[in-house]
């Protein structure tokens, strides 16, 4: 029964995140959350906001975060766009870059936000086929289009493009905003920054909350030029000017200024990615090569959805999509070499 829904909604298919279950004790290997705690710096910095300065709003503008976000990537805070989250970002660039009428053009399979914003927002997509490797099909990406969206690295598959790859989209591509997501760019792969100066269609979003541990303090940001920056701040001021509370503020900044840890912490996933790919195909699996903070598997000789069910009764959650190319695939995010572990023993058992 939808009474009284908007005809926006009525027939909208949200998307669907990972499984926060609520009973039980898991292993969360669903979620792509960091396995880490967030660095010391950044418990501080929120104990340190959380006093008295809570009555008041925090800074729209988000200047600080801005500076510390400019001064790691070499850029003006002009050119620094924060908000509650990278979907929130991404949200705001739909609005903010795409028209009607034009297809927005995407990977057939990629993040599944991208159709629901396209749906909702009124706007119109082409989902180019993937090529038979998973890899993304770059040719069809470019020219004729309204604009283009590339996760990179992409997910679920965790394959990443060079840089090369990002210019050949920008150029084939002037008159329209191509986007880049790089939620998982941390864990191995090329970020497209130090392309913004050259080219003014490129737009640049990262998220704190994989690589810097803060998924539940809910920040994200865009790089791009002030152009691109401007055109995202019109869209928020036009419905929210404070999307960024006080607290997410001060735990952001110090994590984008604790550059050791930072490192600490991705160097720990990626050592573990890659022992797991390992064990895992020491098991009969197919492993992507994966740039992210995990793995994209199957086997050839179960299904997905019996590996997903049998890994869920042994107490792991993973990823899995009931959608046709992919439905024999799981995507596994990488935990505590603990946790891969315990993962690979209940794979066997599972196999066995």
């Amino acid at each position: 029964m939808k009474e009284f829904w908007s005809g926006r909604i009525r027939d909208a298919v949200p998307y669907v995140p990972g499984e926060q279950p609520r009973e039980g004790k898991f292993i969360k290997l669903n979620t792509n959350e960091c396995p880490y705690p967030p660095s010391p710096r950044v418990l501080e910095a929120i104990r340190a906001a959380a006093g008295d300065a809570l009555r008041l709003y925090p800074d729209p503008e988000c200047l600080a975060l801005r500076r510390a976000i400019a001064h790691r990537e070499g850029l003006s805070p002009e050119q620094v766009f924060c908000s509650n989250g990278s979907d929130e970002v991404l949200a705001f660039a739909f609005q903010a870059f795409f028209d009607p009428g034009w297809e927005i053009v995407f990977p057939r399979i990629t993040y599944s936000f991208y159709p629901v914003y396209t749906d909702y927002f009124g706007l119109t997509c082409r989902r180019v086929p993937m090529n038979p490797d998973f890899s993304d099909p770059v040719d069809a990406l470019c020219g004729g289009n309204g604009g283009v969206v590339l996760c990179n690295p992409n997910a679920p598959t965790g394959i990443a493009v060079g840089l090369e790859v990002v210019e050949k989209l920008l150029r084939a591509n002037p008159e329209v905003v191509v986007i880049v997501d790089e939620a998982y760019v941390d864990f191995g792969a090329q970020s497209a920054v130090p392309l913004i100066a050259r080219y003014p269609n490129l737009l640049v979003v990262q998220t704190a909350s994989k690589s810097r541990a803060l998924a539940g303090l809910r920040v994200g940001w865009a790089m791009g030029q002030e152009n691109l920056i401007a055109a995202l701040r019109c869209v928020r001021d036009s419905i929210n000017s404070y999307t960024v509370d006080r607290l997410a503020q001060a735990g952001a900044q110090a994590a984008m200024e604790d550059e050791a840890y930072f490192q600490a912490i991705r160097g720990k996933v990626m050592a573990t990615r890659e022992r797991t790919a390992q064990a895992l195909k020491a098991l009969g699996f197919s492993v992507l090569d994966s740039s992210a903070n995990f793995l994209f598997a199957s086997h050839p000789k179960m299904e997905g959805k019996r590996l997903l069910d049998g890994l869920r009764q042994r107490g792991i959650l993973v990823r899995w999509w009931d959608d046709g190319p992919i439905r024999d695939w799981l995507r596994i995010t990488i935990g505590t070499d603990g946790e891969m572990e315990e993962l690979i023993r209940a794979l066997r058992g599972i196999l066995s």
